[in-house]
């Protein structure tokens, strides 16, 4: 068992260059970014940073101490078979990892709990009965001609990772609580060596942390092409409920990758400028060393909603939905803070989940990447100084484009273009995993109380579903900015959420 000392110094914010997405480069103070893969391999952020307002804490400091990696395949035979990803999956945007983090406080068990015992013996036994169904995600990916991807369904397994931390959640949750970025997150979530390439490599690395008074965290790196944060979601919930004594999954997993496939001959129907290739200038020399970057995650209570939505023309305050009202005000406030100057484009990318559409047929239990990016586009200038309600009716005008036919042709832009990354500078991605199924994942000790996005970086926003101090439900948006942008956003958002 190796064994690790990590301090955690809330005051030193987390650097957000971890380069899993978009890398960042600032010529002349303004942002712009090189495309990249959207989650490239990482290290997994370390420091704390906060809320709606930043509260100062002592260091933290503990010791993790983690037992060798293991592979744990399927707990029976599986088909020895090649699987085709979608023409979705595949796209270079996705061919990298993601991190998410599951947090779950001491439960006394009780007589007729199923799941009694070490819980980590628990875990690690319902992993390798819901890889019976979910036998993919034991593969191995390769490309094929066209840089398609394939798995390799060898039953080879998911990395497991067993450790043990010397502190309590109550100690986690001090400043800000339970938000990302979580303290010593690269020793909660190890990179084991060798395991971070996107092929050949294994497709899930899981570590389960005990904590001194009993809780426990789960976290996981995702090689994103295999899975959406829904499918995810979803697999681990049939982890959970084997580990609850359930025979089978309620939801049965479904492959169906062949229904994201693009036409013949590939026809797309929309620009898709989303995924246009915008040539950057070299940085000046100044530019070029990483700048001042820090992460904090911001709080929206239903109040701080209903704030914002206060500030909208009568029609909008009554129809606009959370999720367009904080989309359109975090991209306004973070256009501003950047101080993006006029002439200058703003992109706004949202994640849109379409698995509900009935024209492309996928079934229940579809577990593939089942989304699109919608994108919303105006002069920097025209959304610093217009109204919210001007911000809204463009997102709203984003989403209205997201239909079947839309993402058929998403589909065959992909394949046209030869599977290319999201290629956009001055952009805002906002991904809502609120609804993803995280909250819900009980493995017998009661439902977490984190559960999405371990972290986040430059140019990428999610919206995780957590409660308030008062036990409430909220929103949390952990958000990446320059130290001197991030303090003009903290203000922009205490301006907005003012009653």
């Amino acid at each position: 068992m190796s064994s690790m000392t990590c301090s955690d110094f809330s005051g030193a914010e987390l650097s957000g260059h971890e380069p899993f997405l978009l890398q960042a480069r600032i010529p002349d103070g303004h942002p712009q970014f090189l495309a990249s893969d959207l989650f490239q391999d990482h290290r997994a952020p370390q420091p704390k940073g906060g809320a709606h307002a930043i509260i100062a804490t002592p260091p933290l400091a503990f010791a993790v101490r983690r037992c060798d990696p293991e592979l744990v395949g399927p707990a029976a035979p599986t088909p020895g078979e090649t699987k085709r990803l979608s023409d979705i999956d595949d796209q270079g945007t996705l061919r990298g990892h993601v991190s998410f983090a599951l947090v779950y406080r001491c439960r006394v068990p009780e007589d007729s709990d199923f799941a009694q015992g070490d819980p980590v013996s628990v875990i690690r036994r319902a992993l390798g009965e819901a890889l019976v169904h979910y036998y993919p995600l034991a593969g191995r990916l390769r490309e094929v001609e066209g840089r398609k991807l394939v798995v390799e369904c060898t039953g080879e397994g998911v990395l497991f990772v067993e450790a043990d931390a010397d502190v309590r959640l109550a100690e986690l949750e001090l400043g800000a609580g339970l938000r990302p970025p979580f303290p010593c997150m690269d020793q909660l979530l190890f990179d084991v060596e060798g395991s971070s390439g996107v092929l050949g490599c294994p497709l899930l690395l899981i570590q389960v942390t005990r904590l001194l008074c009993g809780g426990l965290v789960l976290t996981l790196r995702l090689n994103h092409t295999i899975c959406d944060a829904i499918g995810i979601a979803q697999f681990l919930n049939a982890v959970a409920e084997f580990a609850r004594g359930l025979p089978v999954p309620t939801v049965a997993p479904a492959w169906s990758r062949d229904l994201l496939e693009a036409r013949s001959p590939p026809s797309p129907s929309f620009p898709h400028s989303e995924y246009n290739h915008v040539p950057l200038p070299q940085p000046p020399p100044s530019a070029a060393a990483d700048d001042d970057m820090v992460m904090r995650s911001f709080t929206f209570t239903s109040a701080d909603i209903a704030a914002i939505k206060k500030r909208l023309p009568p029609l909008l305050r009554d129809t606009a939905t959370s999720f367009e009202v904080l989309t359109a005000s975090l991209w306004r406030a973070r256009t501003e803070a950047l101080e993006i100057p006029p002439g200058q484009d703003a992109w706004l990318v949202f994640i849109a989940n379409f698995r509900a559409f009935p024209e492309l047929s996928l079934p229940a239990g579809y577990y593939g990447n089942a989304c699109v990016p919608p994108t919303a586009l105006t002069d920097a200038a025209t959304l610093r100084h217009g109204s919210i309600g001007d911000a809204v009716a463009l997102v709203r005008q984003a989403k209205a484009t997201v239909t079947a036919e839309y993402v058929r042709s998403t589909l065959d832009v992909l394949v046209l273009r030869g599977r290319p990354c999201l290629a956009v500078h001055n952009v805002f991605a906002v991904s809502d995993n609120r609804h993803a199924g995280f909250s819900r994942v009980d493995f017998g000790w009661g439902k977490p109380v984190y559960g999405g996005p371990a972290d986040t970086i430059f140019g990428v926003g999610f919206f995780v579903a957590a409660k308030d101090r008062d036990g409430k439900d909220a929103v949390v948006v952990p958000i990446v900015l320059p130290r001197p942008a991030m303090e003009r956003f903290a203000a922009e958002v205490a301006k907005l959420c003012k009653a």
